[in-house]
């Protein structure tokens, strides 16, 4: 076997092994639209709050709030050209038993129904079932005990946030992940999944545009 064919079948190892480590996603959580993966944002609440947040979303910044890493999004996108937003808001109506879920999922009601229009119109799934996915991706990852509740302020290389994750979560490989930052401050970790949320997805459009800062702060929670 050529070094070529060996690259190609460690690599084929690799998403064999990944999917195993995944497990079966519940078939009513798969997303039936077509995309090439989606996106998981966990938000930095600390970093959101300090550069402009806290007047979008002050029961999150507030004192004592005790928010670190929130979920902001589970986004469909596409290797390349536009990804899909807003794909249908019929019914406009969400059941009452929809949005409850999705307030127990993200930091406010507005974030819950803004994310269900603007990208869980776009997977073929009801808000229920959308709401559920979300949380089920989220479920999947583990926070790195340095992000779990900071109470000094610390600085880090994105690299050094990126290896921090990838040593919590198996499998992720910076080929997956993208650290962002504004004016110094880490702001989210965004996670390229499969659309059948069983592996994590190479996505170079989003992998680049992780932060080029050599270090960035991570503030303390609220």
């Amino acid at each position: 076997m050529g070094p070529r064919a060996v690259v190609l079948a460690a690599a084929l190892w690799l998403v064999a092994a990944a999917r195993a480590l995944a497990g079966p996603t519940p078939a009513d959580l798969v997303a039936t639209a077509p995309f090439d993966y989606y996106v998981l944002t966990l938000s930095w609440s600390p970093g959101f709050c300090d550069t402009g947040g806290a007047r979008r979303s002050p029961q999150q910044c507030d004192v004592g709030a005790g928010a670190g890493f929130v979920t902001h999004g589970l986004w469909p996108d596409s290797a390349s050209g536009r990804d899909p937003s807003a794909c249908g808001l019929g019914p406009s109506y969400v059941p009452s038993t929809a949005l409850a879920l999705g307030q127990r999922i993200y930091p406010s009601r507005g974030l819950a129904l803004h994310e269900w229009r603007e990208h869980g119109t776009c997977t073929g799934l009801d808000a229920a079932h959308y709401f559920r996915a979300v949380q089920y991706a989220r479920d999947e990852f583990t926070i790195p005990p340095a992000f779990a509740h900071p109470s000094a302020r610390f600085s880090i290389s994105p690299g050094g946030i990126l290896r921090q994750f990838a040593a919590a979560n198996a499998n992720l490989t910076p080929a997956s992940i993208a650290v962002t930052c504004e004016r110094g401050e880490l702001i989210d970790v965004r996670f390229c999944l499969t659309p059948d949320l069983r592996a994590f997805a190479r996505c170079p459009k989003v992998a680049r545009r992780t932060c080029r800062d050599d270090s960035i702060t991570v503030s303390p929670v609220r």
